[in-house]
């Protein structure tokens, strides 16, 4: 679906020259849910904007759907755009107009489409969504997971083969992310739309993602199936945006009623489990293995895609026998595992 070659972007400020993208390979299949990921300044927004011309890359090719994007004529680019949806950060809706007016622009723009025709792919896009009952109102009436509900339905109304998706939960509470998350998978599911998001979330990528990339300094570290990438880092940075920043994170969280001082007879212990062996009493196992102690500082229990997923964060007490026992139990069935410093 998405095929992008060689692409580098740069930009000139205060004649200071700033390469912002530095050889991109990226290959996105038809019905994939492409994620990428980086930290701030990494690159992100650019490669996005890149593939469907909003930036016009230095050098390189960008093939959406057979055509290359770099080649056309301004006439060919526009009609491509249409087959290409944007679902934006800030929602950027037009807060004089009602939710059906803002969903209908795009169908109003294209000037092809009767009053009435109009009127029945705007009320099925907001059934879709799950607005149905909020076509008269107006933005500023609306939460904001119910205005990035009504960005989405606006990006599918001229019926497009590609979804792009910048940073669209980043503003959102977790409760609402998740539920504009699903309804994301259940988009790609009955419209078999090709979808590539921007995010800094790490657990957008697990609830979502077929494939994630992972961008740094304008470069491609890792491309990967998110499984792989989630439960094999390779790359350091791989590893710190996965694992060590959500640490990280989580410990701050507790530090009030909880600190953790390493010493030789105790662990930081990042365990993760996929598929059955999530509903399994693995840690049991450990303990009467290894007559180690330990403590649950953290636990979450979701999916990667549609793989069942649980990940916990763990303070082992014991010697090094003791802990070389504790791992080969989790080496024996299968687990992943990282001591952390």
């Amino acid at each position: 679906m998405i095929k992008m070659q060689n692409v580098s972007k740069s930009y000139t400020f205060k004649n200071k020259t700033v390469k912002v993208l530095n050889n991109i390979n990226i290959e996105v299949s038809k019905g994939e849910i492409f994620g990428v990921i980086g930290r701030s300044g990494a690159g992100k927004s650019t490669l996005i904007k890149c593939i469907n011309l909003l930036e016009k890359p230095d050098t390189g090719s960008i093939i959406v759907d057979g055509l290359d994007l770099t080649t056309v004529s301004k006439d060919e680019l526009r009609m491509a755009r249409q087959k290409i949806g944007v679902i934006f950060q800030g929602f950027n809706l037009l807060n004089s107009k009602t939710v059906f007016a803002n969903v209908a622009l795009p169908l109003v723009l294209q000037g092809s489409h009767t009053p009435e025709e109009i009127k029945l792919k705007v009320a099925n896009l907001l059934n879709l969504v799950g607005l149905t009952d909020f076509a008269t109102k107006y933005p500023k009436s609306l939460s904001g997971g119910q205005k990035q509900r009504v960005g989405i339905a606006r990006a599918l109304a001229t019926d497009p083969k590609l979804l792009l998706s910048d940073e669209a939960t980043s503003a959102l509470d977790p409760q609402t992310t998740n539920s504009i998350l699903e309804l994301l998978l259940d988009i790609n599911r009955k419209l078999g739309l090709t979808i590539v998001l921007i995010t800094h979330e790490i657990e957008v990528v697990r609830k979502i993602c077929d494939r994630v990339a992972i961008i740094d300094n304008g470069s491609i570290i890792e491309c990967r199936n998110t499984v792989d990438v989630v439960l094999h880092p390779k790359h350091e940075l791989t590893r710190k945006l996965i694992i060590e920043e959500e640490v990280n994170k989580y410990l701050e969280q507790v530090s009030d009623f909880y600190k953790f001082h390493k010493t030789d007879t105790n662990h930081l212990v990042i365990v993760s489990f996929l598929g059955e062996q999530t509903f399994q009493p693995i840690l049991s196992r450990v303990s009467s293995h290894s007559g180690m102690m330990f403590s649950i500082l953290k636990g979450e229990l979701g999916r990667i895609k549609n793989t069942p997923f649980g990940q916990m964060l763990i303070e082992l007490k014991g010697d090094n026998s003791q802990l070389q026992k504790a791992f080969e139990v989790l080496h024996e069935v299968g687990l992943n595992y990282e001591v952390l410093n």
